[in-house]
């Protein structure tokens, strides 16, 4: 039997190739939209993918589905009550399908959305379980969120109720050694304490997951409906893109170098400018207007949230990292990074630009003590409703990043503004969205709460 994980780190995103040597057919199921790897690894196992089956409609990417039945005239299955614009084979509960020996079994697990399922995998029919593909519905850690109410239609508490059902009644009745191998890990927005590991066992979960402990249904309900992230607004768009038949991702595609001439022209077009270098070298010099969105931490997630899927888009970003920044936007839909221009380590703009270049201020700790005992400072914390459960700066007004581009009004314009979030790279992204949409005086925190904290810890 094949089972491969195929993991990205920038949208905490697993999918898998499923695959029987003997007869040579395969499954993929969550794939993202560049579906190279799974091609090639199916080529070399000597298998052809017969079938592509989503767990459930995503929210956070768009799923590679239509790429693969393109690629390979394979079939597309969903849970029974998926309602598409473009053919499925409706997979209901207890349905068995066979890959030659490899043996896959359907089971019903809604929560996360109606229509979510996971995957249990034999090696041989009849055999115990070698794993179960979770999707949504069981994390390593947690369980699928239940409130991103456009993906059902029913309320969160009934698709809370409906994910109690699922644990107890169809996952933890599976036997403890059955790999559990979810479609997303640390750092996802679909759940709130994802683990770093990327499996782990019924078992385990059985024994170290605080959302799958004994509890009462209702207990169970406020635990998954509290401190979720909050949820960027894109999450809808994408949702709403694979529920329906939509143009392909060109699997070859590259976005072109632009000069300095046409980068300016796109400016004064409006068009949206990500730059994608460490927040340090942002903040010593960067084209105004630009939003920082840091190559080096969630790129696609945070992409999505300071831009509009389908918006025209500029990068900038150190030498050989345009074409995988393009692609990473393309994985939630956002195909239309038109061209790039990058820049070296160094920091230096070609000197065409050299007028539109500027710095990004920041306050420390010491520096924001002294404006907020002046009351001389509004404070944005961009922070995750969970993250400030373990504390506060007094006065600091509550806006996360992934709700900031369409609460900006509510960001109060009379006083200098300083953002901050636990770190200090979300609050880069924040500062200059808000430098970009017309905010003044506007800096970020060094070093987050987490500075801001340890400064102010009882002697």
């Amino acid at each position: 039997m094949i089972l491969e994980q195929y993991y990205i780190e920038c949208l905490s995103h697993a999918s898998y190739l499923i695959g029987d040597e003997g007869s040579g057919q395969a499954v993929v199921v969550d794939p993202r939209r560049d579906i190279g790897e799974y091609l090639d690894d199916a080529a070399k196992h000597g298998l052809t993918i017969e079938g592509v089956i989503n767990t459930h409609f995503h929210a956070d990417f768009v799923s590679g589905h239509l790429e693969l039945v393109e690629a390979t005239g394979a079939w597309i299955g969903f849970g029974e009550s998926a309602e598409t614009d473009y053919p499925i084979r409706r997979l209901g509960d207890g349905e068995r399908i066979s890959l030659g020996e490899v043996e896959l079994e359907i089971l019903a697990t809604p929560g996360h959305t109606w229509e979510s399922i996971s995957v249990l995998v034999r090696e041989h029919p009849g055999a115990v379980p070698t794993a179960v593909l979770t999707g949504d519905s069981l994390f390593i850690g947690d369980v699928g969120r239940p409130d991103l109410v456009n993906l059902g239609d029913g309320s969160t508490t009934d698709l809370a109720r409906a994910m109690y059902r699922t644990v107890h009644e169809k996952l933890l009745t599976l036997s403890d050694q059955v790999t559990v191998m979810p479609a997303h890990g640390a750092g996802s927005s679909c759940g709130k304490n994802l683990s770093t590991e990327l499996t782990s066992t019924i078992g385990k979960q059985r024994a170290t997951n605080p959302s799958v402990q004994p509890m009462s249904e209702d207990a169970f309900v406020a635990l998954i409906t509290e401190g979720q992230p909050a949820a960027p607004a894109y999450f809808s768009v994408d949702a709403a893109m694979n529920k329906r038949t939509h143009p392909l991702l060109a699997q070859d595609h590259a976005i072109p170098e632009l000069s300095p001439e046409q980068v300016r022209a796109e400016f004064a077009a409006g068009t949206r400018v990500l730059d994608a270098r460490s927040v340090d070298d942002f903040a010593a010099g960067h084209l105004r207007g630009s939003v920082n969105v840091g190559f080096d931490g969630r790129f696609a997630e945070t992409g999505g949230m300071v831009a509009e899927v389908g918006e025209r888009i500029v990068l900038i970003t150190y030498p050989g990292e345009e074409q995988d920044a393009a692609l990473r936007l393309a994985r939630i839909g956002s195909d239309n990074a038109v061209g790039y221009l990058t820049v070296d380590r160094d920091g230096a703009f070609p000197a065409e630009l050299a007028d539109s270049v500027q710095t990004a201020p920041r306050t420390t700790v010491e520096q924001l003590d002294a404006l907020l005992a002046a009351d001389a400072v509004t404070l944005v914390d961009i922070r995750n409703p969970g993250e400030r459960e373990s504390g506060t700066i007094p006065g600091a007004v509550p806006i996360p990043l992934a709700q900031l581009r369409v609460r900006l009004e509510q960001v109060p314009t009379d006083k200098p503004i300083v953002v901050h979030c636990a770190g200090g790279w979300r609050s880069s992204v924040a500062a200059s969205l808000l430098r970009a949409r017309g905010f003044d005086n506007v800096s970020d925190l060094l070093g987050g709460y987490n500075a801001w904290a340890e400064a102010h810890v009882p002697a």
